[in-house]
């Protein structure tokens, strides 16, 4: 199969479709939460790695995204998806060693942050088992948060700051290509 390479989003289909390709065992629950995390909070590969514990209040449910490339940093509700994930992850993890040596919610063997490629990889084998027709990494997830948030009526304004954006001209991509908001003009 040829893979296309004019889009840089993956649709709320294809997520499904890589939820499902990830296999059973021992980073089921991981990979489940950073690919939903990444989905539905707009993260970026490296915010993604550089969450800490500290970053999540689970009483209130909020995670606190601390925003790269000079974006503005927030706090997110976690929907129920995103919550049981990471209760899951968080009861599987503090079963391993790394657990008391490290702060990251995703650490590697050694207690540090895991690489981007071992996202990438991961991402990208997805893409190949659910047998998308395009070549998935992770910023497709930012780009489907984006796209989702415009296709649900999100405003622009609350786009920029949902996903960290100094600049509305970088939001813009996701409300300029919805149809929907032309539905209101009756010819």
């Amino acid at each position: 199969m040829t893979k296309t390479k004019n889009r840089n989003f993956l649709t709320q289909q294809e997520i499904e479709q890589l939820l499902a390709q990830i296999p059973k065992g021992r980073n089921h629950a991981r990979n489940t939460c950073m690919l939903l995390l990444c989905y539905f909070h707009g993260l970026r590969v490296s915010e993604l790695l550089g969450l800490k514990l500290a970053d999540f209040d689970l009483s209130s449910r909020v995670l606190f995204v601390r925003r790269l490339k000079n974006g503005f940093s927030t706090s997110h509700p976690l929907n129920v998806r995103v919550f049981n994930a990471i209760n899951t992850w968080l009861t599987l993890r503090s079963k391993k060693k790394v657990a008391s040596i490290s702060d990251y919610l995703f650490p590697s063997p050694k207690g540090d942050m895991l690489t981007r490629q071992t996202i990438y990889l991961l991402f990208q084998r997805y893409g190949e088992l659910a047998h998308l027709d395009i070549k998935v990494h992770p910023h497709m997830l930012r780009h489907a948060c984006g796209f989702e948030l415009a296709n649900k009526g999100m405003d622009t304004r609350l786009i920029q700051d949902y996903l960290g954006h100094r600049n509305i001209s970088h939001t813009v991509r996701y409300t300029a290509s919805n149809p929907e908001r032309f539905r209101i003009i009756r010819w």
